[in-house]
């Protein structure tokens, strides 16, 4: 933290700037995983022609968001990220509900995406080699990698996420470029931004998808204690990354309704999958471009396990440091300063899931991959409308320290506005999970499990309470004052 108490352990030494942590936040959101995959699961499952709007019409909504998280950040300054300002914003115990739902919220969508990879290698294994692997014995292999990586040094591991997104991002432009000078019919089309397009049956089905795909770039706070300056970069690199990929989802999925015909990309995702992207450009742009874009596809699902990794393990050393899990959450490597015991419980997490998943038999994409995108996405729309309130109540004791606009209005839109996407997501669930959703267990048992995630996290604060006042008292963290200067981790 910014500022520390006698005893209170810290993260590693402050390396990261904005740049560093971009790359780790829009890592997570994984552009080409998230376009080749995500973007091409919006328009199968909604059979919507109005995904690009609805990436138009969710970023505004995201920087409403970072308006006032951005401006909390300059006093709160913590691993845990949301459930801090919760805590100082609400009250500790809703700061424990909220860090409970975060946990869980993240932890499953990196399982997802662990079931995702294991599966596109298999195809690509099966495809360019001839070898039929199994999905699962590539995901549990990956568990392992990734796990090595989350104790290594945080700034190494930005630089070659740094790399990866680069060429992701180079991967795309080159791709959306050769579809918009291809368009289907000879003429580009922009029917798919335009309102009719979007606002049909099926709208909230779409909205509740593309958040999905945005999932990752509101963690920036998580990296707060091991910034150079944390009370500009967080907002920084929150505003660049929801920018960045904003563009990025747009003009793809633009670019593969052109490609297409708008009349004719729904059917052609449902068909082919993340497979329409790359079919895309080995037809415009080649068949070597086209391998080169998988095997970044691939690893563009190794940057954001690593991301999301790095995010969770944090987040259990934050909550171990606080009392609100097990001491050795909050264990951290004396060469590296890496939360490690927060690492080591998310790869025992991951080993334990994916054999779990294998054994019976469930799909590594149409279950787990989406099961956990839908969890996940529902969880942090929840957590994300809890900061909002929070900047509201955080600031009201504070009227003088920010303008209006960070205190009050921004975070007050940003809340409504997210509710109403909170509402389209549990109303659409039945879609949203597929085939799948006709199980009300299933339907209803994902947002169930994260209310008793947020009950539980809530109980245990109570408890503190009663029994370790102390421990109670120090939920969240210490704040620190906007002129007051922040010192080196211990």
């Amino acid at each position: 933290m910014g500022t520390r108490t006698p005893g209170l352990r810290g993260l590693g030494s402050r390396r990261l700037g904005a740049a560093q942590i971009v790359f780790f936040v829009v890592a997570a959101a994984g552009p080409l995983c998230a376009v080749a995959g995500g973007v091409s699961a919006t328009y199968a499952v909604t059979g919507s022609v109005g995904v690009p709007l609805s990436f138009v019409l969710l970023a505004p909504v995201l920087a409403l968001f970072a308006v006032g998280y951005a401006a909390m950040s300059r006093y709160v300054t913590n691993a845990g990220a949301f459930y801090p300002y919760v805590s100082h914003g609400i009250g500790r115990s809703a700061g424990a509900a909220v860090s409970y739902v975060t946990v869980l919220a993240y932890s499953v969508i990196q399982l997802g995406i662990y079931g995702l990879f294991g599966l596109s290698v298999s195809t690509w294994l099966g495809a360019v080699f001839g070898l039929h692997v199994p999905w699962w014995p590539v995901s549990l292999l990956m568990v392992l990698v990734v796990g090595a990586g989350g104790v290594l040094r945080i700034d190494l591991n930005a630089k070659v996420l740094g790399v990866a997104l680069g060429l992701e991002v180079a991967v795309l432009v080159v791709v959306d470029a050769a579809l918009f000078t291809h368009p289907a019919g000879g003429a580009v089309s922009l029917a798919p931004l335009s309102p009719p397009s979007l606002f049909t049956a099926g709208a909230g089905a779409v909205f509740a998808f593309s958040l999905a795909v945005f999932l990752g770039v509101e963690g920036a706070a998580t990296y707060g204690e091991e910034c150079r300056d944390p009370r500009r970069t967080v907002g920084r690199a929150t505003y660049l990354a929801i920018g960045l990929t904003a563009v990025l989802y747009v003009a793809s999925s633009l670019a593969m309704a052109v490609a297409t015909g708008p009349d004719h990309v729904a059917g052609r995702a449902a068909a082919e999958g993340p497979g329409l992207l790359f079919g895309l450009a080995g037809q415009h742009v080649g068949p070597a471009f086209a391998a080169v874009a998988y095997v970044l596809f691939l690893t563009s699902q190794c940057a954001a396990l690593l991301s999301f990794h790095h995010a969770v393990a944090r987040y259990f050393f934050a909550l171990g440091r606080e009392g609100l899990l097990p001491e050795g959450c909050s264990r951290t490597s004396k060469r590296t300063g890496a939360p490690i015991g927060g690492s080591l419980v998310q790869t025992t997490i991951g080993l334990v899931v994916v054999p779990l998943f294998a054994l019976t038999g469930r799909d590594p994409f149409t279950d787990l991959f989406t099961w956990a995108g839908v969890a996940a996405s529902t969880g942090v729309t929840i957590v994300m409308i809890a900061v909002s309130l929070s900047v509201i109540g955080f600031f009201r004791r504070r009227p003088g320290r920010e303008t209006w606009w960070r205190r009050r209005g921004a975070p007050a839109l940003a809340a409504v506005s997210l509710t109403a996407v909170l509402v389209l997501i549990i109303a659409n669930l039945d879609v949203l999970v597929g085939p799948a959703g006709a199980i009300p267990l299933l339907r209803w048992g994902m947002p169930g499990s994260l209310v008793l995630a947020g009950l539980a996290g809530f109980l245990r604060a109570e408890a503190l309470r009663t029994r370790r006042p102390d421990v109670y008292a120090g939920i969240g963290g210490p704040l620190r004052e906007e002129d007051e200067p922040v010192p080196l981790p211990r």
